[in-house]
């Protein structure tokens, strides 16, 4: 039953996967440690709350993590080669504008009642504008329909309680154009 993997068949086999429209594929299953392997690009508007650490390694191309902390958005740049262990309950969301970087992510799996969340931050004031909590099991399963019911939200609903700016939703090149200015 033991058996190593040949890594860079593994990720050769896996390629197509690794990128938009999945951009992630699980290297094991039903095991004690999430292992995946992420692949760019992609850009998100969500940042994910993690009870637990995470590690990555971003083992090719660049990618950064956009970090949300007291009504701030910084960044972390992971380029090739870095690895980074991100304590818990540090708000994080991926960023992998580089077509074909790769990145490595370890995670506990959760055992059954620890939540997970997983917020959207106003892009022009840094505020909290929505949180998702749930019991995740399936990141295939469980995530599509809580960034569906945030994305199909009426205006209003995604509208900052700290400045008025309304959150666009799924349109993350509107959100990083916000955030720029």
């Amino acid at each position: 039953m033991l058996k190593a993997i040949n890594f860079p068949k593994w990720i050769a086999d896996n390629q197509h996967l690794l990128k938009p429209p999945v951009g992630n594929q699980q290297v094991w299953t039903d095991t004690d440690l999430i292992v995946t392997v992420v692949g760019g690009p992609n850009q998100r508007t969500d940042f994910h709350d993690d009870p637990f650490e995470e590690f990555f390694y971003q083992f090719r191309g660049s990618a950064n993590l956009l970090i949300a902390d007291r009504g701030k958005i910084e960044r972390i740049d992971l380029n090739e080669g870095d690895i980074f262990l991100m304590p818990p309950h540090m708000r994080h969301s991926p960023q992998r504008p580089q077509p074909g970087s790769l990145c490595l992510v370890i995670e506990r799996t959760r055992p059954a009642g620890v939540i997970d969340a997983f917020e959207w931050y106003c892009a022009h004031c840094g505020g909290l504008v929505h949180r998702s909590e749930l019991e995740l099991q399936s990141i295939v399963r469980d995530l599509p329909p809580l960034y569906e019911t945030f994305y199909n939200s009426r205006p209003e609903q995604r509208r900052c309680s700290s400045c008025g700016t309304v959150h666009p939703g799924r349109d993350w090149q509107a959100w990083h154009a916000q955030r720029a200015t």
